[in-house]
């Protein structure tokens, strides 16, 4: 294959949220078969089953008629007044000091300020530690950008009881003693929903400040906490490398991502590329959309702590059909909305079992290969859905285990 088509099918997106629509096919329909039950799509959140924050909408609005064109175009790395805001509301969150000119930059969503900080830390060339299992793009970014990977594994089985994510210290050291110069890694996890212990925390801080190492350290999801557990934040430690950026913002737990919002904050010399990188790929984030950012951390009284109580009343469920099931085995997810499930043995490819899901079950999951090659018998589903429409999309996959048990 050219080395530029073959650059870019390392991307893939046909598991990716979202494409479902894409991979429908009418085969079954023509056949006069039909799909059983109501399609859930697990791999990304539904916004209908859980709606934005109140006055989100009206925010929009206000941006758009209250300073039209000033909204429209503002500076690259975000409107002035709202970047006062979010720096106010994040450091408050977080314990870290954030300088609202120098240290944070709003980019479209999550996705975009990710590719902004991998763009921004590294040269074709440089090697570039990721976690395994991690979120999918991590890897995909990594290798389009030219850079060398170097996995570092977690074992999130092993050290479930124990308070801990599992993340292999001592060979992430090791990768630092070998010429890593860049960290990225998602905290809570993405796909198996573990937090990262302060012990953990602090020595990924530590080793990264001793061997020069930048870190990205992606938080989506670090309101979204269950069972009363605590979360330490990379970025308030005493002890924390030259080179940080965290990234965060409302699309998952606020049901906000349709508006394309994220945040980076960190390092100014690092904002500061980011910054200049911004300007050529999508010159900021969406204008009017900026003004959404108003409803974060201010929402009503209480509206979290329903929101959260609502996802763990559903983890729980789909959680104990899941292991009902001879052969699945799966960890609490601790934060998030993601499970992570390992299948026992199958007849057929965990590919091919995917596509069946889709075709048969009408539930949409994403094969476990997307967060590392070894994961042949895991899937990932976003279990922010409809409770009971999430419910009985698990039970058709149950059926389908049981059928295709090898």
């Amino acid at each position: 294959m050219e080395p530029l088509l073959e650059k870019f099918a390392k991307l893939g997106c046909d598991n990716a949220p979202g494409q479902e629509g894409r991979q429908k096919t009418v085969e079954l329909e023509l056949r006069g078969e039909k799909l059983e039950g109501i399609p859930v799509d697990f791999s990304h959140g539904d916004v209908d089953a859980f709606p934005p924050i109140p006055g989100a909408l009206t925010n929009f609005v206000g941006g758009v008629e209250k300073v039209g064109a000033r909204q429209a175009y503002t500076e690259y790395r975000g409107g002035r007044r709202t970047r006062e805001d979010l720096a106010g509301k994040l450091s408050a969150f977080t314990g870290a000091a954030i300088d609202p000119e120098k240290n944070i930059i709003l980019a479209p969503g999550t996705q975009g300020a990710l590719f902004l900080a991998v763009g921004a830390n590294m040269v074709p060339g440089d090697k570039v530690a990721i976690v395994e299992p991690d979120y999918f793009a991590n890897r995909k970014l990594v290798e389009f950008l030219g850079g060398e990977l170097v996995p570092v594994q977690m074992d999130y089985w092993g050290t479930a009881d124990q308070g801990r994510a599992g993340l292999d210290l001592e060979g992430l050291e090791q990768t630092f003693r070998g010429g890593v110069k860049l960290f990225l890694f998602s905290n809570p996890n993405n796909p198996t929903g573990v937090i990262y212990s302060p012990e953990e925390v602090g020595r990924i801080a530590a080793l990264a400040k001793e061997y020069g190492v930048t870190l990205i350290v992606d938080e989506l999801y670090s309101r979204q906490v269950f069972d009363g557990r605590s979360y330490t934040h990379l970025c308030a430690q005493a002890e924390r490398p030259d080179n940080l950026v965290t990234i965060i913002g409302p699309s998952k737990t606020e049901s906000l991502s349709g508006y394309r919002l994220g945040v980076a904050f960190g390092t100014d010399s690092i904002i500061d590329r980011m910054e200049k990188l911004q300007a050529i790929v999508s010159l900021r984030a969406p204008g009017y959309c900026q003004a959404v950012f108003a409803s974060w951390f201010a929402e009503p009284e209480g509206w979290l702590e329903q929101r959260i109580a609502e996802h763990q009343a559903i983890r729980d469920a789909l959680l104990a059909k899941l292991r009902s099931c001879p052969g699945v085995t799966a960890r609490t997810t601790e934060a998030g909305s993601y499970l992570f499930p390992k299948l026992p043995p199958l007849a057929v490819p965990v590919e091919d079992f995917i596509r069946i899901l889709r075709l048969y079950a009408n539930a949409t999951v994403t094969p476990g290969t997307e967060f590392g090659p070894q994961f042949t018998q895991h899937f990932r589903i976003n279990f922010s859905q409809n409770r009971e429409a999430a419910e009985a999309a698990v039970d058709r996959i149950v059926t389908m285990v049981e059928r295709y048990r090898g």
